[in-house]
């Protein structure tokens, strides 16, 4: 029998992690048993912890381990859940694990599905260098910054490279579970947990759940004040050399300390906020499409919708209608 070890991490994490990834895989286990396909569980599944201790989070609510990473000496999937609170705390609570991990992976050809935040533990351990991966766009920066040589995806609900699996923040971990039950299961096994946990099957895409505030968690005053600048003005025509020549930079180290300091260039600073303004109006007022684009800037409704797409994964007026309460209702 195959075997997945669903991590009980130590400190604070994400609770439904735990047990969504727990219930998902014991729901397909239970489907092609029900449905005669199978004799027995197709996988064993064990929580797997440092210790076998429970491990109480947010005070509230106790999980236990089923067994010890000492006692699995195999396993053919790693479900790297979700942490939470503060990242280096959380991090260094779970250092235990990374050497196990590596282990597995090297040793035994484990895969490994990082949830959320578990990104950052799979990181750690190194496996995640040269390839691509998906967490959560709150700490996308945080992450680029800590692992530059890793391909942060910051689009993709999933990401897949050569058995190693990630999903983008919050619920979305369901969207990886029901690929991996498809991967393993079949997907008429993955297409009856959709159903059934009324998940939506296949999506792919988080840019339309992103929200932009620009990255100002650094020390470069002057680029700090270019972005209050662009975000004080960006209903008007901005001009990349105009801002650099008001702080008294050349355009070329402008651009430089720019993109050093916040992960984007100016240009995709300044379209990204009338995109982040944009997705407001269209969201809470009635005005049309046409009215918001020259409201953020944009007289040239072509390249609007090109960038609005860019960011966002949809078109404007798809983006009202599913986000606008007054569209939704009509």
């Amino acid at each position: 029998m195959k075997h997945i070890s669903i991590l009980v991490p130590a400190g604070d994490a994400i609770v439904d992690t735990i047990i969504g990834s727990r219930n998902m895989f014991r729901m397909a286990n239970a489907y092609l048993k029900r449905t005669g396909q199978a004799k027995e569980d197709t996988y064993r599944i064990d929580l797997v912890g440092l210790t076998r201790e429970p491990v109480t989070y947010h005070e509230v609510f106790q999980v236990t381990p089923t067994k010890t990473i000492d006692e699995v000496t195999r396993t053919d999937l790693i479900v790297v859940t979700g942490i939470s609170g503060n990242l280096e705390k959380g991090l260094e609570n779970n250092a235990g694990f990374l050497k196990w991990i590596q282990r597995q992976r090297i040793e035994n050809d484990a895969e490994i599905a990082s949830l959320c935040k578990g990104a950052f533990i799979l990181a750690e351990t190194g496996l995640l260098n040269g390839k691509s991966c998906s967490t959560h766009w709150t700490v996308h920066d945080a992450f680029k910054e800590r692992y530059p040589r890793v391909n942060l995806l910051t689009d993709k609900v999933i990401s897949e490279d050569n058995g190693i699996y990630s999903s983008g923040g919050a619920y979305s971990f369901l969207n990886l579970l029901l690929y991996l039950v498809e991967k393993y299961y079949g997907r008429e096994t993955a297409i009856y947990c959709s159903k059934i946990s009324e998940v939506d099957f296949d999506r792919t895409d988080q840019s339309h759940f992103i929200i932009f505030n620009g990255q100002k968690d650094h020390a470069d005053e002057p680029i700090k004040e270019a972005q209050l600048f662009i975000e004080d003005n960006f209903d008007k025509k901005l001009s990349i050399e105009d801002i650099a020549n008001k702080f008294a930079i050349s355009r070329r180290n402008f651009i430089r300390r720019f993109k050093k300091a916040t992960y984007n260039t100016p240009l995709e600073y300044i379209q990204r906020v009338k995109v982040e303004a944009a997705k407001r109006s269209l969201e809470s007022s009635t005005l049309n499409v046409s009215e918001v684009m020259y409201r953020v800037g944009y007289n040239d409704e072509r390249a609007f919708r090109k960038i609005f797409r860019k960011y966002t994964g949809l078109s404007p007026l798809a983006y009202r209608r599913k986000y606008n309460r007054e569209m939704a209702m009509s």
